[in-house]
């Protein structure tokens, strides 16, 4: 019961950062299960497995908010389906001690980016009337998806970063978009998992249990979030949570020395402040344009992310 309760709150907090941002559910989870020592795959698939309940949750909440366009959802998830298939592949046939590299490293890069991106990044709120097509949802579909898998997240940080930074539909439409198509590339990514995992690596459905209902509750709170809460600072500060606990990871299973580990992490530590000092002075400053230029500041402006 308490591991349920524990992993209930994680697939909360996840959820709300993915629904918010269109992002960081799979990082989120991932890095929590890794850092309590699950095998980097199992971490996956336990996470891809319990996507399937939020990101239906997600996509249903958004879709009652009008956050969808249904032509983006279509063209993206199929290949990114394609892609979550070969990721679990890839994932599940390297050893535990590289595949822990391997997905401790994923995850720290795509924390730091999103740290980066919210905390320092200037955000804009081009549209063009241009909407995105085959020939660029496909392969970033397919890429996404691969990253997703094999790295334990990325899905949201790759295709929700890639569409809000081409301009090409609208912020609220692209989390609401990418989350929805998500269904589709957590239930292949599952699908793989279950099939090429060894009979030694064994799920902990408990958890998946927990991820899954904390994330299903969390959805429509963050569809509503996504409308009215600055990304910014969420952004920032889920970024800066997930550099730190994989750093931490990555120095303590390659042995660095602890007075290094304790300055890396230092290191971190005021790169994250910064980034969370950076991010509340971007709103503020956000706040007084909009503010001078007339406009309504009830809906903050949405961002890219990742």
């Amino acid at each position: 019961m308490r591991t349920l309760l524990l992993f209930g709150l994680a697939g909360f907090l996840a959820q709300l950062v993915d629904g918010s941002l269109g992002m960081a559910f799979g990082v989120t989870a991932t890095t929590t299960l890794v850092a309590a020592g699950t095998v980097p795959a199992v971490a996956s698939a336990a996470v891809h497995l319990a996507e399937v309940g939020t990101s239906l949750a997600s996509g249903v909440a958004h879709w009652r908010f009008r956050n969808i366009d249904w032509r983006t959802v279509g063209i993206l998830a199929l290949p990114g389906a394609v892609g979550a298939v070969l990721g679990a592949y890839v994932l599940t046939s390297l050893s535990t001690e590289s595949a822990s590299v391997w997905i401790t490293t994923i995850l720290l890069v795509l924390g730091l980016y999103v740290l980066i991106r919210f905390a320092f990044l200037k955000l804009g709120r081009l549209i063009t009337s241009t909407r995105p097509g085959a020939r660029f949802l496909a392969p970033l579909g397919l890429v996404a998806g691969f990253v997703d898998a094999s790295g334990g997240g990325g899905w949201g940080p790759v295709a929700t970063t890639t569409l809000l930074s081409s301009g090409r539909l609208e912020p609220r439409k692209v989390v609401g978009s990418v989350d929805t198509s998500e269904f589709i590339v957590a239930l292949a990514a599952s699908i793989g998992f279950l099939v090429s995992l060894s009979s030694e690596e064994q799920l902990n459905y408990t958890v998946v249990a927990g991820l899954m209902i904390g994330g299903v509750l969390a959805a429509p709170v963050a569809a509503w979030l996504v409308r009215r809460l600055p990304p910014r600072v969420l952004g920032a500060g889920a970024g800066g949570l997930i550099v730190f606990t994989n750093a931490r990871t990555l120095l303590t299973s390659a042995g660095v020395a602890p007075g290094l580990t304790a300055a890396v992490l230092t290191a971190v530590g005021v790169l994250w402040a910064a980034g969370l000092t950076a991010a509340i002075r971007s709103v503020r400053e956000e706040k007084r344009i909009n503010a001078l230029a007339g406009e309504d500041d009830g809906e903050p402006e949405r961002v890219a992310s990742s």
